[in-house]
């Protein structure tokens, strides 16, 4: 930092920023906790009558109801996981379905392997890296 610049820059200003920034986020994680309190009633109530809808579709062997006010579709929707990895990874080797898997990196796990291993980097790994700031309340009085 440039001398300009940290006499600019007082320690009353940075009190003053810490605190400021202290208070906006206090007020957000209220924002927040009240938001999630009124999003899960408003969530339980619609799941509420999603089951019913889900019920009358199931009465009337039907896929979809129209309504003056909307119309309701019923679909299945499918999940897929193992617990098996090692013969999950042999079987996408075997049929060559890599598809299968999402194209992301385990952040955590890739930085590990460049910290225990710096001179061996695979072609296209792109690395960002940012600055951040965390301020910590200081201890009340």
């Amino acid at each position: 930092m440039d001398e300009e610049v940290k006499d600019r820059v007082t320690s009353m200003d940075l009190a003053k920023l810490t605190s400021i920034y202290i208070k906006i986020r206090d007020k957000r994680a209220d924002n927040k906790r009240m938001f999630e309190a009124e999003d899960n009633d408003l969530k339980e109530q619609a799941e509420v009558l999603e089951a019913q809808m889900l019920d009358v579709c199931k009465d009337m062997n039907a896929d979809s109801i129209r309504t003056p006010h909307g119309t309701i579709i019923r679909s299945v929707k499918s999940r897929y996981w193992t617990n098996d990895w090692d013969s999950m990874y042999t079987f996408i080797e075997e049929q060559g379905a890599f598809g299968l898997l999402e194209k992301r990196l385990h952040q955590t796990n890739m930085k590990d392997f460049l910290t225990e291993n710096p001179t061996v980097l695979p072609l296209g790994l792109n690395v960002e890296n940012s600055y951040s700031v965390v301020v910590r309340r200081s201890k009340e009085k």
